[in-house]
């Protein structure tokens, strides 16, 4: 009696399809490959690319808010100076979020 209440406040007849958590779980990985592994390759290349076009004299924003203008910097080293304010900071390269504009006084020096 209590197998043929739950079937019918299932709203179905018979047992439950045993193929539906599969097909749940194959959608998820269907979404991850499709949308969310190519989303996060783009970005990559964008951050690198951004990181590769940084010159003297570049405004930058860095992960921990710091806004500043790049001082120095070599193409083959992983660390850059920036100045903000009255202080001069070395940060890493991947630090950087953001390219904001150019200080053109600080690039003609």
């Amino acid at each position: 009696m209590s197998s043929t209440l739950f079937a019918q406040a299932a709203g179905g007849e018979g047992a439950p399809n045993p193929f539906l958590p599969m097909f749940i779980v194959g959608l998820m990985v269907l979404f991850w490959v499709v949308v969310i592994i190519p989303a996060g390759r783009r970005q990559k290349k964008e951050q690198e690319k951004m990181l590769a076009g940084l010159k003297r004299g570049s405004k930058v924003l860095t992960g921990s808010g710091i806004v500043g203008t790049v001082v120095t910097l070599k193409d083959g080293d992983d660390e850059i100076v920036i100045r903000s304010e009255d202080a001069r900071l070395r940060v890493k390269r991947s630090a950087v979020q953001a390219v904001i504009g150019t200080d053109e006084a600080e690039a003609a020096k």
